[in-house]
């Protein structure tokens, strides 16, 4: 009101500034969100996706390994999902790419004997194959740390 010299005469005759109360269609957090989504283009870091982690069992026979993977993650804390549907890996795999979820936990027959996981990141494929407990502790400190991913 002040920069464009806005005033009313009010029942005293007097001279009053108005009051201004501003009001947008969307808040600043809707805002901040459509800014994050088009700065990450959707493939957001770790710790702000919506899906962290997915696990992907390659059979039936993997569902109960897979499902306690699941269950350790989101005793965690961790945004899991478990895909045990009957589809090949494959697409599995492309699904969850599609879907950018940062992490995929491929589980099969020699990862249920080994207390292991073969992890996939997403856009960067086939990182290895890790203990189930290492991966357990990777992701938390990425998660409580923040980082951004490395684009390289």
């Amino acid at each position: 009101p002040e920069r464009f010299d806005l005033n009313y005469i009010g029942s005293d005759n007097e001279k009053h500034r108005p009051v201004i109360i501003h009001r947008a269609p969307f808040g600043s957090m809707e805002r901040f969100t459509s800014i994050l989504i088009e700065h990450f283009a959707g493939d957001f870091p770790v710790w702000l996706s919506p899906e962290q982690v997915r696990i992907l069992p390659i059979s039936d026979d993997q569902n109960a390994y897979a499902q306690f993977c699941y269950e350790k993650l989101n005793e965690m804390g961790v945004r899991v999902e478990l895909d045990s549907r009957s589809e090949q890996i494959g697409g599995k795999i492309r699904d969850a790419e599609t879907s950018k979820v940062p992490y995929m936990l491929i589980v099969g027959a020699k990862e249920v004997e080994d207390e292991t996981v073969s992890v996939r990141r997403h856009t960067k494929g086939d990182i290895g194959t890790f203990k189930f407990s290492d991966f357990l502790s990777d992701i938390n400190e990425e998660i409580q740390t923040k980082a951004l991913p490395n684009k390289d």
